[in-house]
């Protein structure tokens, strides 16, 4: 992991979710401090469908950082933006 990349945010989504719509404006605050590529994903899409089965998502939305599972429902923005800081500075810790 090159701590001068952005970090890779994939963020499935589903319709009408509320924990949904929070992550992304969580998302949208921490890209103000943090370099962040998000992309998100339909659940009902095929790459979203394939990645649901593949963490045993039960709810949305499913998080995962630079590809490796985050979490899913009601995103732990602490948690997030402590594996951040710990990314942008190169801490192993």
């Amino acid at each position: 992991m090159n701590p001068d990349a952005p970090a890779q945010i994939t963020l499935v989504h589903s319709p009408a979710c509320h924990f949904c719509d929070e992550a992304q404006a969580a998302l949208a605050e921490l890209a103000t401090e943090f370099s962040l590529s998000v992309d998100l994903v339909s659940a009902s899409s095929p790459p979203g469908a394939r990645l649901v089965r593949e963490h045993r998502a039960p709810m949305y939305p499913l998080v995962l950082v630079d590809g490796a599972f985050f979490s899913f429902g009601k995103l732990p923005r602490k948690k997030l933006r402590r594996l951040l800081e710990r990314r942008a500075f190169g801490s192993v810790a």
